[in-house]
């Protein structure tokens, strides 16, 4: 016992100190990317015609003038401040983009997480449960096509048949007009689902989450054949042992054998990946809330790139990598709580 419960507080405080340098590479790698980049974001920023005196005087109080180890140095100190720098173009911080288009961005990540988990616990237990047959294989195929189609491409798709072909679904945006000026006035988290719970606007939560179906289904779609795979081969490999054997031998109906001890040895695994699918729904959230016309921050992001808005780039990058590198640790903690032999590992 004494090694057990000494070995979880050694393994937090490593994996704590492995983010240190983690961050460090992503945040060098991000400032010097933005350095090298092409253009000049003080004159896209000014319309490229502006004088060169307020050109100078613009790139001065960026601090563009200084020697690139005193940006560095800027860059850092600003984000230890928890400033993250302040758009060129619209005057907006980073913060404040994050605070309000990040919200929409988190709602539509944790919805296509819930359909990515739904679909690829089910399918991959079933397919697990009936392996080498036509439902097998069809459940393979599903979860290689939705991995490897472009997350756009999908979102397509389902714009021509669920909005042009059925009429059952919004074809974009995060609400309605009317119900859009509603929750923005009600703003307590800029999560809408949270806001119109919160306000006690039902019709509004209804009309959200039709809005919300689509894009996190695209998107949760980009993430569920990994799930689907790891769970086949984890049920598979549980179905083998001799316990499982045991369970049926004393007349344990099938389904409860599976669900009670197939599924819950799958679990662990995919805490794991969880983590790991993190930058992956971030990455494909740029795609999904350009296609649907979503405001998170995917969209902003694509806009002030547009801009040459390096400043806000490279903020947003920031805060995208520390995400990723937070929610991995968190992941991390979780499983080592679950699984006692990741802490030895």
């Amino acid at each position: 016992m004494a090694r057990s419960s000494g070995s979880l507080p050694r393994y937090l405080v490593t994996r704590l100190l492995l983010v240190i340098p983690m961050v460090w590479i992503l945040l060098t790698v991000v400032f010097i990317l933005m350095r090298v980049a092409p253009g000049d974001p003080v004159q896209a920023s000014l319309g490229g015609r502006a004088p060169q005196a307020v050109i100078e005087k613009q790139r001065h109080e960026l601090g563009f003038d200084k020697s690139i180890v005193a940006q560095y140095g800027d860059y850092f100190n600003g984000i230890f401040h928890g400033d993250f720098g302040t758009s060129t173009s619209s005057n907006r911080t980073v913060t404040d983009v994050v605070a309000h288009e990040g919200a929409a961005t988190l709602e539509l990540a944790v919805a296509a997480m819930i359909f990515a988990l739904v679909l690829g616990l089910g399918i991959g237990v079933l397919i697990g449960r009936y392996r080498d047959t036509p439902l097998d294989v069809f459940g393979r195929l599903f979860g290689v096509l939705t991995y490897a189609a472009p997350v756009f491409w999908i979102g397509i798709l389902f714009q021509l048949l669920f909005v042009a072909k059925l009429h059952w679904l919004p074809s974009s945006g995060q609400a309605d007009t009317l119900v859009n000026i509603h929750l923005q006035g009600e703003a307590h988290t800029n999560i809408y689902l949270v806001d119109a719970v919160i306000s006690g606007d039902w019709g509004g939560l209804r009309n959200v989450l039709v809005h919300l179906i689509l894009p996190g289904l695209t998107l949760g779609l980009l993430v569920c054949g990994v799930f689907i795979r790891l769970v086949r081969v984890n049920v598979i490999q549980t179905l083998k042992h001799d316990y499982i054997e045991a369970a049926r031998a004393r007349g344990i109906p099938e389904h409860r054998v599976v669900l009670r001890h197939a599924f819950r040895n799958a679990l662990v695994p995919v805490v794991t990946v969880i983590g790991l699918q993190a930058a992956l729904l971030l990455s494909g959230a740029v795609l999904t809330e350009t296609t649907f016309n979503w405001p998170g921050i995917g969209q902003a992001l694509i806009r002030y790139l547009n801009n040459r808005d390096y400043v806000m780039v490279q903020g947003i990058v920031t805060v995208f990598a520390l995400i990723v590198v937070s929610v991995s640790l968190v992941i991390d903690v979780v499983t080592a709580l679950i699984d006692p032999r990741v802490r030895y590992s």
